[in-house]
Order: C-alpha cells, then structure tokens, then sequence
C-alpha cells in the first residue's frame, strides 16, 4: 500500500486547498468560511514522483466530544492511527494561535512523523508566523502557498526521508509484472448512495464499514463532501470477497430551499458522484415515506444513466410496513414510468437488516448495466418485435424500421435504423424501449434509443447515401 499522509490543522488554514493541490484536481470543497470540510477524503497524491495517498480531515476545534465540532476532531484524531506521516499545517499571515499550541501538544504526543507547513506564507506577509512557528517544537517548517503552488518541492525534501522507502516498495509492487486473465471481473463496484437530509446515508455507510468511519448525527445536512471509501464485502451468497467504492453523498434538498453557496457546492458534488458511480442507491426515510423530492433525485440519477436502486431505512421503527413498502413501489412505478420494477429493498442502518441483498442485487444490477447483447440475437428480437406490432403508417406511407445495433454499455445505448423516422411515434419508442428490457435481460436499468434516418442522397449540402443522421 501507498504510505498515507494526515493533513492535521485548525479551521481554514488552508487543507482542503493544499489537499486539492496535492491531488492535481479539486476533489475537496474549499470556501472562505471555516469548518467546510466534516468528514476524511483521501486522494491519491504525487510530488516529483513520491506517490501516496493523503488525507483531508475536519479543523480542529477544542468543543466538547458530544458536540459536532467535537465529533468532527474525534474523526481527525482517528485518521492519525496507521498513518505513515502527517503534515500539520498552519496560516502564516494569521501566525499562531492558542488552538495551534494546543494542536502541536496533542501530535508531539503521538509515534506519528510530523511536517509543519507554513501555508500562506507567499510574500512579506507571512514571513513572522513562519519564524514564529519554530516554537511549536516540531521541527524546521515548509513555507509554502497552496493556492499558488509555491514551495511544493520543499514540502518533497520533507516528506521523502519519511516514506519515501515505503513508495517506493509500493510503485515497485504495482509495477511488478503479473498474469493477463481475459476473465478477471469488472473492477470494484461504484456505489453511490443518495437522498434527502437526514436519510441516514452515512449511517447505513458505517453500519456497512462496522465501523464510525463517517461522521453521523441528529443534525441535518452534516455530510457536504462526496466522501468515496474502498471496502471489501463477503458475499454470504457466493462466499466470495467482493471489492465495492462507497460513495457517501451531501443530502439532496429541493432546489428552491437551497439557498446558501456552500450548500449548493454539496449538491453539486453529490451530482458528480453520481456521475462516477456504476450503481446509485436512493435512501428513503421509513418515518416520512416517498415524496416528490426522492422522484426528482431518481429521475435525475436515470437521466444521468446510472442504475438505480431504491432502499427505505429506519425499517425497524417503520410503522405498518408492508403497506408503506407496498405503497413505495407503486409510486416509484407511477412515478418513473419510464422504468418500472426498480429493485426496493427494506434495511435498517441501525440492526444491518436487508444490507447484504441490497449489495448482493447491486451486483447483479451492475451486470445487466454492463451486457452486450450480440448483434444477430438483438435482431431475432427486433424482427419478432416488428411482426408483433408493426410500425404505424401515417398518411398512409410506411415506416420502414430495417435493422438495430447495440452501440454502448454503461448505459446500454442502442440504434435503430430506418426511414421516415421523423414520423415514428414516441409510444412506439416506448414498446422498442420495454421490449429491450423485458426480453433481453435489461430490467430496471436506463436504456437508450437512438433513431438515424438515411441522408438524402439529392441533398447538395450533405453527402452520399451509405450515410445515416438525423439522429433522434
């Protein structure tokens, strides 16, 4: 494994830039209020070839344990366990404050390396706070600008006698070669887990985890990054270890209720997770039920083509739950129509019931999102669909439908060729549509159709006939 290096700090000094800085992309929120960051991302970072994996965790508040300033401290001092390094930073123009005294007391403490690093130290204006920084005991600090990247090959010099033996040892085994197996699976599952506030997504992730990996709470809105964990599941079906990337997500409000920047940078990134994940888990509250927001997230996570997944928490302080769990999935197939019979699954974060067939069914989901039906099979199917219930013939002049072509995975993307299609009703799209997925194995997972109609070979301004546009 990589070595894993801490980024350790009161509130906005600057980590989630320097972490962003570190990992080429800006992964991490970062905004001008204190206190954005809540829970620990990890990114893979490289500085002149030194590889590892750093870490971004919550300002260091000294609050009492119970409060969320005080739980967000506990996660930091628990991301200290295991680690290789930590880079402890602090502001340079602010210079030192009582919290980062504190802070240094509480690391010199530890068996974990320390580097200081002076951030804001760009210009004459931070040059006191890093003079001022050398009474803290820990050593020669890193005067640097994360927002600039000045000083970034200094923090090299610092950091490469402490791991860097053990990134080398990791690059070497990453490196090493290994045997090419046509039939290896499909790399770790990327589930996302989505929903209004409070749904208890970051619990259910922990119960997963069986552990407090995420920062949980009676307040709403506690998660604000996409915080991705790699984690491996036993299968008690298969008996099999399987690797799945959790995706924790900021709670999804309605649009008119967010107002305040931060709150829509978290959405945001919610919405991006959901871009990179294979599997989207939609988490409702068993006390509130299905409503008109938890539609709009589903609609918008179909519409990104992701496959969906439906899961009604808090089932063990559900009341009458077979009526609610009945009552959701005739809604969810009112609802979306455009895709009935979404896998629904009761769990419960708080007693584990009903998560390792919801991991199970997510599997299998992945599967039907990742098929490829072959090409001479998919037109046995269309022909048979056409005999069955031919295109319409308005006017009186034919659609002629002539054959259909799987284009894509992930989602499974499919075209249709054929003449007059400009004229071919949306119901009959639709028939093509459940036909796909009732007959080739694509339940529950977004497919898409594309028409394209030959070019017009009189047309001056395009070219010849063996042509297709008009794509629809």
């Amino acid at each position: 494994m990589k070595p894993q290096v801490i980024i350790i700090g009161r509130p906005n000094v600057g980590k989630s830039t320097l972490f962003n800085r570190l990992v080429g992309k800006k992964l991490a929120l970062v905004d001008d209020q204190p206190g954005v960051t809540r829970d620990r991302r990890m990114g893979d970072a490289e500085i002149a070839g030194l590889q590892f994996t750093v870490v971004d965790t919550a300002g260091w508040e000294d609050e009492d344990d119970l409060t969320l300033p005080g739980r967000m401290r506990k996660q930091t001092e628990a991301s200290l366990e295991g680690a290789d390094a930590a880079m402890f930073v602090i502001d340079a123009r602010a210079g030192l404050t009582p919290l980062d005294s504190e802070i240094a007391r509480y690391l010199r403490e530890n068996d974990v390396p320390i580097v200081l690093v002076a951030n804001k130290a760009e210009g004459s204006a931070g040059e006191a706070g890093v003079l001022e920084s050398y009474s803290l005991g820990l050593g020669e600090p890193v005067p640097l600008s994360a927002e600039h990247g000045e000083g970034i090959a200094d923090l090299f010099g610092s950091l490469w006698p402490i791991i860097g033996e053990k990134a080398e040892a990791a690059e070497a085994a990453e490196t090493a070669p290994t045997d090419d197996d046509e039939d290896a699976p499909l790399g770790p599952l990327k589930l996302a887990i989505v929903g209004r506030p409070n749904a208890g997504k970051s619990t259910l992730i922990n119960r997963m985890l069986g552990e407090d990996r995420l920062l949980t709470g009676p307040e709403a809105g506690i998660t604000r990054d996409s915080i991705s964990i790699d984690w491996r599941w036993d299968d008690p079906k298969s008996g099999e270890t399987r690797d799945i990337r959790i995706i924790d997500t900021a709670g999804m409000r309605k649009k008119r209720n967010v107002t305040e920047k931060l709150e829509k940078l978290s959405v945001a990134d919610a919405r991006r997770a959901v871009d990179f994940a294979e599997v989207v888990v939609l988490l409702l509250d068993a006390t509130q039920g299905l409503e008109h927001q938890d539609l709009k997230i589903a609609s918008m996570v179909l519409e990104e083509g992701r496959a969906l997944m439906i899961a009604i928490n808090k089932w063990d302080i559900a009341e009458d739950a077979s009526g609610l769990f009945n009552g959701v999935r005739a809604a969810l197939d009112d609802g979306l129509a455009q895709v009935r019979g979404l896998p629904l699954f009761a769990v419960s974060a708080k007693t584990g019931k009903g998560i390792d067939a919801m991991l199970g069914a997510a599997f299998e989901l992945r599967e039907s999102w990742s098929k490829r039906v072959p090409t001479a099979a998919l037109n046995r199917w269309f022909d048979d669909a056409l005999d069955a219930n031919p295109p319409p013939a308005p006017g009186g002049r034919r659609i002629k439908l002539r054959y259909i072509t799987q284009a894509s995975t992930r989602p499974p993307r499919f075209v249709v060729f054929g003449t007059r299609l400009d004229d071919l009703p949306k119901s009959y799209e639709r028939y093509l549509i459940n036909g796909i997925r009732s007959k080739l194995g694509f339940e529950a997972v977004p497919v898409r159709v594309t028409l394209k109609s030959p070019k017009n070979p009189y047309n001056a301004n395009k070219g010849g006939g063996g042509n297709y546009s008009g794509e629809r």
